[in-house]
Order: structure tokens, then C-alpha cells, then sequence
């Protein structure tokens, strides 16, 4: 079974969704099932991880509504407010629907850079862990030592670092991004998304640009932990889906049969769905 582990659908008319603006022209507009339901069935792929876009439960349960009814869906990944007070009761019930798979705390966007340290978020993570969902960490270069510090205190939580932690590709900058997700990828629990690299090398990337950081991925994590994933329809902002789809296969193409089918589904299939989400 083939899985995109990453995708996105919204609703303007929802207006929480504050990094989106009309300067975003190729993604500024609606995207529901109907537009992601032919890619996929082009790429044979037959289920995706929904993952959220907007920092409100709000936009949680619009998902897992939209979820609900669209079967190419497995699972959700929410967000909830980790420092708020009721933040673990906010996880336990939203964890009573089985389409909650995850959460994803958008650290990228939070100006405290080390809000991952926070004492306060300990509680909700560790209703996270009672309740299996994994966290998806939408970090950058900068966060990675911090990460590492979240990572060493909560060795019975699933991670997985999104978009191979944006690295600087388009600045042809390796170091220290790639002895940082090193450490990372020594902790067996924590996994890697396969995602979002077209995104971070410019509008003129052709694979040899990606190639570094695949390549890097691959050895640090190993295919059984790392999952491919489209972040359609932000891709639309570096040359869309079929493009990514297309490098990500040529740049796995020397790999064995079974590892290519552990990044384009098996580890997304086993992290995501094994307790979890729609079968």
C-alpha cells in the first residue's frame, strides 16, 4: 500500500489560516478531496495522512470531519495548545476519535525558539503517549538541539521530524543540519518525513540539487524510518506534485524492491496506523 504521509486540505472561508495569503498565489484558493483524489490514483497511491495548517482545534475537527468522509484519508494529524492548562484533557478527548493519529505543534512559527524545553507542554505530550499519537515535529535547522533535548526526555513517544527539518537547500548548506539529524536519527523511536525539500532549494531545483540531502536521510535513518510524503498542496510552490513525486522515486531508485516500499508506505503504515486510524 502506498501512503503520502504529509498532505494538507483547506478552507479559506475558515480564516485561521494566517500564514496563507493572497501573495501565495498557486495555493491561495480551496483544496478539498475532489482536487487530491486524481493525483493520487495517477501515483496509485491509496492513502494519505491529513496533516493541520492552522494552530486552532477548530481546524482539528474540521479535519477529522473531513476525514470521516473521504476513505483515501487513514489519519489526522491535529494541533492542539500543548502550554494550555487543559492541554491534556484536550488530548483525551480529542484521541477518543480513532482518526486523531497525531499532533503537530507548529514550531516554526513560534517566536520562543526554545519553546520545546517548556516545562509546561509535559503534561499534554504525556497524554500523547497514553493515548498513541505520534508528534509531528514542524521544526528548522535551528530547533535540532533542542529537538534533541525533547527527543532524549521522552523515549516512549513516536516522533517524526517533517520535511527533513527544512534544511537550508537552497543555500547549498549541509553542516551543522546534517550532523544535527544525525544525533536525531540515533534514537531509534524518531522517524523522518521525506517531504517538503523542494519547498526549501528554490524555484530552479533539479534532483542533483535535492540529491545531498536524500542521500543523507536515507543513511542516517534507514528506510524503516523514513516516509515519503507529497506536503501537496504547498509543493504547488516548487513545481507540484508530480514533480516531487517523480524526483523522490528517481532519488530512491537504487535502493532494494523492500526499502523503496518502506519510504513510499510501510513506515507510514507502521508509525501512523498500526493502533490507529483508518486500515
Amino acid at each position: 500500500m502506498k501512503i503520502d504521509s504529509h498532505q494538507h486540505l483547506w478552507r479559506l472561508d475558515r480564516g485561521d489560516y494566517g500564514w496563507l495569503t493572497p501573495a501565495k498565489t498557486a495555493i491561495y484558493r480551496d483544496f478539498g478531496p475532489d482536487d487530491l483524489a486524481p493525483i493520487l490514483a495517477r501515483h496509485s497511491i491509496s492513502r494519505t495522512i491529513l496533516v493541520q495548517a492552522a494552530p486552532t482545534i477548530a481546524e482539528t475537527e474540521f479535519l477529522l470531519d473531513v476525514a470521516a468522509r473521504c476513505p483515501f484519508v487513514a489519519g489526522v494529524v491535529g494541533w492542539i495548545d500543548f502550554t494550555a492548562s487543559d492541554g491534556a484533557a484536550t488530548v483525551q478527548r480529542l484521541s477518543r476519535n480513532p482518526l486523531l493519529v497525531g499532533l503537530r505543534p507548529m514550531v516554526q512559527d513560534i517566536e520562543d525558539d526554545d519553546w520545546l524545553l517548556r516545562r509546561d507542554i509535559e503534561p499534554a505530550i504525556r497524554a500523547m503517549v497514553e493515548s498513541g499519537l505520534v508528534f509531528d515535529a514542524l521544526v528548522r535547522p535551528r530547533h535540532l538541539s533542542r529537538l534533541l533535548t525533547l527527543v532524549d526526555r521522552h523515549p516512549d513517544l513516536r516522533i517524526v521530524v517533517d520535511h527533513g527539518a527544512k534544511p537550508a537547500i537552497a543555500d547549498n548548506r549541509l553542516v551543522p543540519w546534517n550532523a544535527d539529524m544525525a544525533a536525531i536519527a540515533a534514537r531509534p523511536w524518531v522517524y523522518c518525513k521525506l517531504s517538503g525539500l523542494a519547498n526549501e532549494a528554490g524555484s530552479d531545483w533539479r534532483n542533483d540539487t535535492l540529491a545531498p540531502y536524500v542521500s543523507r536521510l536515507i543513511d542516517t535513518f534507514g528506510p524503516t524510518r523514513l516516509l515519503w510524503g507529497s506536503d501537496w498542496p504547498v509543493v504547488n510552490l516548487a513545481g507540484g506534485y508530480d514533480r516531487w513525486h517523480a524526483a523522490a522515486v528517481e532519488l530512491t531508485a537504487e535502493l532494494p524492491g523492500d526499502a523503496k516500499d518502506e519510504i513510499f508506505g510501510r513506515t507510514a503504515e507502521r508509525l501512523y496506523l498500526l493502533h490507529r486510524g483508518r486500515k
